[in-house]
């Protein structure tokens, strides 16, 4: 699917428990190439390995691959299948000669887990928005500060002074054209950056096949033409946004596309949380609170884990102060906190 195989440097390496025909436990993991695509970054590990002549890659991953989304990875019938599941992959890791695990996005529950088995956990931050049962964008609006509220309604009349009209295109009215165009958006945006995009076209013409009750595309529109694009994932809880890109540039077009637009769908179809993404400190003045995310971590060298033990709870009283920051600078009037 244009993304995750032996030439892109993700191998699968799914671990998985049977008796009989039955699968009990299982457990989808990647031998890695390389650090890319996974948004808790390890990149400064690898490179003291490389300048002590050790070999940092491969490594074993469990992830969604580019998707910075917290979800069960130690899939499992019940607590039993589970330990099981937890017991063979410590084997696995003892057997090979790959430098690490990690399990990235893991529920604080399966990370506590993996703890108790040896693991070391790392702490990070994201931004969601929380639905309170709003009826109406303006709504939501009133439950912010009156600053807040003031930039947001700004932002948004630049946008339609600028003549640019706004279209929520669910995945099963998405056309061909609509996803080469979204796709032209994407590889924009990842040049602007001076990075390579990661995905093709074919992978987003194959979920939008394979799952378009799931997909939102936002499309900015001037004179007629398509000028920007956001894609988003959803199921009936949570709304996950996952691409930007716009091939002109106008102020405040990009929290338009991929912030207010979602929030106002969030709100029509009752959906109870949106996920920004990865990182994004400025989400805050939009209405999305920190939440703390969870990954574990293993590595076979003792010396290596032992300092990066150490680096990870320094790190770890870092984000916790951090966080801690955060929740002063909460956008909500006093009465909403």
């Amino acid at each position: 699917m244009g993304c995750a195989d032996e030439f892109a440097g993700w191998q699968p390496q799914y671990l998985s428990l049977w008796q009989d025909d039955v699968l009990l436990a299982a457990l989808p993991m990647y031998a890695k190439l390389h650090s890319y695509g996974e948004y808790v970054f390890d990149w400064a590990w690898a490179d003291a390995y490389r300048r002590n002549g050790l070999e940092y890659y491969p490594k074993l991953l469990s992830a969604i691959p580019f998707t910075p989304i917290t979800g069960s990875r130690l899939l499992a019938t019940d607590d039993q299948a589970r330990a099981a599941l937890i017991t063979a992959l410590l084997g696995v890791q003892e057997a090979s000669r790959l430098s690490s695990t990690h399990i990235l996005y893991p529920p604080e529950t399966e990370a506590r887990l993996l703890q108790d088995a040896g693991f070391m956990l790392r702490k990070g931050v994201q931004f969601h928005w929380q639905n309170d049962g709003y009826d109406h964008f303006e709504q939501f609006l009133s439950t912010l500060e009156q600053k807040k509220r003031k930039n947001i309604r700004a932002e948004r009349r630049k946008v339609a002074e600028a003549g640019i009209s706004m279209r929520r295109l669910p995945g099963t009215d998405a056309t061909e054209a609509d996803w080469k165009f979204f796709k032209r958006c994407y590889d924009h945006t990842y040049r602007a950056h001076y990075s390579t995009p990661y995905l093709n076209l074919d992978f987003f013409l194959r979920i939008g096949e394979a799952m378009p009750e799931n997909i939102l595309l936002v499309i900015a529109e001037r004179e007629g033409k398509p000028i920007a694009s956001s894609l988003l994932i959803h199921d009936q809880q949570a709304l996950y946004g996952r691409y930007w890109g716009a091939v002109e540039h106008h102020p405040c077009l990009h929290f338009e596309t991929a912030y207010y637009q979602p929030l106002e769908f969030c709100i029509e179809q009752k959906i109870a949380a949106f996920e920004g993404g990865a990182q994004g400190e400025h989400k805050m003045a939009r209405g999305f609170l920190p939440q703390q995310t969870w990954s574990a971590h293993w590595l076979s060298h003792p010396d290596f884990s032992d300092a990066v033990e150490r680096f990870l709870a320094r790190e770890g009283e870092g984000i916790s102060a951090y966080v801690d920051e955060l929740n002063e600078r909460n956008p909500f009037r006093a009465a909403q906190r």
